[in-house]
């Protein structure tokens, strides 16, 4: 965590998630640290809720290990993980234009020093937008991350277009349930592909069609797809390339391990070679994407699936639940 979120102010304490190390969701404990204080383009969040992302794992567990490269080789640089945030505006540093005192935002901090598993936390007014009026806090920190990973690797990388065929690999997830819904609202025909216990959520969302990968059905599928987005699973590069018309593209978000390692290598070269376009992305923080996602929320084309909240003190369990693979949507922390 960024030095300035841990200076000593009159002796206040709050209490956070620390870990000083990579490992299991055994190394995360709740804590009492130092209440943050402002730096001139900083905002004061009192935090009510957060929620758990791929990035979070990585964070906690040091793996990748090239990730190391970034979140510190032997140790994590960000003792205070948390991502996703949303809560009240408490103080704002003198140069900050936009937020004030009062107001219920929401944010994803992964571009400006985590910190979000905490009462308060300091961050830069541009991590966060006003919180969609219609969402409660937990909703609203189900948002951020997942929410404009969908948008980013739709919009930007995949170059989604009205009446496109898109398919979405891995529709259940976090990512997965945005990205159904946000395919739908740039006018898209969407297939979600899922497992048999997820078919409901997924069709209840929006999902034109449905697949049951556990049946073998995705292997039968021969180029019906504009666009895939790939955002968990074990399917070859091979197989999404066959669901591909001529000219489609295949954005990489998640998966296993195997199937990134495969779309690094052979993506480039199947692009350079073929009309079909494959690609790894990785989400970047936007507070423009931010606010998209929040027009989209409040006029009620998007609404978060939240498979489960835990309080902060059993964040423990929240990422060991996390961990299994099988939430449907997001699961959130209550601070």
């Amino acid at each position: 965590m960024k030095k300035s979120n841990l200076v000593k102010v009159g002796g206040i304490f709050i209490k956070a998630i620390v870990t000083n190390k990579y490992g299991p969701p055994d190394v995360l404990e709740l804590k009492e640290v130092e209440k943050p204080v402002l730096e001139d383009n900083q905002v004061l969040v009192k935090v009510h809720a957060s929620s758990i992302n791929y990035g979070n794992l990585v964070l906690l567990r040091g793996e990748p290990f090239l990730a190391r490269f970034a979140f510190g080789l032997l140790k994590p640089k960000y003792s205070i993980p948390g991502g996703d945030i949303a809560g009240v505006i408490e103080a704002v540093g003198k140069d900050v234009q936009r937020l004030q005192p009062g107001d219920e935002v929401f944010g994803d901090l992964s571009g400006s020093g985590w910190g979000g598993l905490a009462e308060y936390v300091s961050v830069p007014e541009k991590a966060l937008a006003l919180k969609p009026a219609n969402l409660s806090f937990e909703e609203a920190a189900a948002v951020p991350m997942a929410g404009v990973t969908a948008l980013q690797g739709l919009r930007d990388k995949g170059k989604i277009q009205q009446g496109q065929r898109v398919l979405i690999y891995g529709a259940s997830g976090g990512v997965g349930t945005f990205a159904v819904q946000v395919a739908k609202s740039f006018g898209a025909e969407v297939t979600a592909v899922c497992s048999t216990r997820n078919l409901e959520i997924v069709s209840s969302i929006g999902a034109d069609y449905v697949i049951d990968y556990t049946k073998g059905k995705f292997n039968e599928i021969e180029q019906n797809f504009d666009l895939i987005l790939g955002v968990n699973g074990y399917q070859p590069v091979s197989a999404y390339k066959r669901a591909l018309r001529p000219n489609g593209i295949f954005v990489h978000v998640g998966g296993s391990g195997a199937q990134m390692f495969q779309v690094m290598i052979q993506g480039p070269w199947i692009s350079m070679t073929d009309s079909k376009k494959m690609s790894s992305f990785l989400q970047r923080a936007n507070q423009n994407d931010l606010v998209y996602m929040k027009e989209l929320l409040e006029a009620g084309k998007v609404k978060p699936v939240i498979d489960r909240s835990f309080p902060l003190g059993d964040i423990q369990e929240a990422f060991r639940y996390f961990e299994q693979g099988h939430a449907q949507g997001k699961v959130v922390i209550t601070v």
